[in-house]
């Protein structure tokens, strides 16, 4: 039996719910559904459902389903990791990309953005850890890199993305999402015309939202756990 309308409709009721929950009108909240590792039925099953937007984290996977999935209005999202030998697929291909964190990446990904195509809608990765591991640029770092972002000619900074550790206390989730709120709000008051806050997963989507998500990044609550 095909879960995945179902399923999209109760993550849009999270959705809706978190937000008249603390004011906010649902409509300002996106849903990108992350369809990383599954096939491409289950688009398409999603898309038949009213879904439009898709987030891939791995290009070698997004390829093929985003040669056979042409429907109309459908819009790519490349949410992993940036690698300098990928960025002229990923410019191609993709409507968003919401993990950039280097100038280096930047510059490539909008020399490479065909000039038949709108800009490319990007993100800045923020890492508010500090951990080494993780990607993302510094809240040190943020104000310099989005100058310099912004002034590229082919793409179009939206606003600012962030992956926190996985925690189940609300307080701790809103803590970090507050954090990417005050940047964001720090670049618009130095002149930046920016309205994303790519932020909120399956676990804390409600305190994302909370906190002033516009695009919660949604997978295993809408395809089902991943193999």
């Amino acid at each position: 039996m095909n879960q995945i309308p179902d399923r999209l409709a109760q993550v849009r009721k999270r959705i809706a719910e978190a937000a008249l929950a603390c004011g906010r009108d649902p409509e300002e909240i996106s849903l990108l559904a992350v369809s990383k590792t599954k096939p491409v039925a289950d688009v398409l099953s999603a898309y038949e459902a009213g879904q439009r937007a898709f987030g891939e984290n791995y290009l070698q996977d997004a390829l093929p389903k985003i040669r056979a999935a042409q429907e109309p209005g459908i819009e790519w999202h490349f949410i992993g990791r940036l690698q300098s030998n990928k960025t002229a697929d990923i410019s191609r291909h993709f409507a968003w990309v919401h993990g950039l964190d280097r100038l280096k990446h930047a510059k490539r990904l909008s020399a490479q953005r065909p000039a038949d195509l709108p800009p490319l809608q990007v993100c800045l990765q923020v890492n508010l850890s500090g951990e080494a591991s993780k990607g993302g640029v510094t809240p040190a770092g943020l104000t310099e890199l989005a100058a310099e972002v912004a002034g590229l000619p082919r793409l179009r900074l939206r606003g600012l993305m962030t992956m926190p550790d996985p925690g189940t206390d609300p307080v701790d989730q809103r803590a970090v999402f507050a954090g990417l709120r005050r940047l964001l709000e720090q670049l618009r008051a130095g002149g930046l015309a920016l309205d994303t806050l790519s932020m909120g997963m399956s676990g804390d989507m409600e305190a994302a939202i909370t906190e002033g998500s516009t695009m919660v990044r949604i997978g295993t609550d809408i395809f089902g756990a991943r193999t």
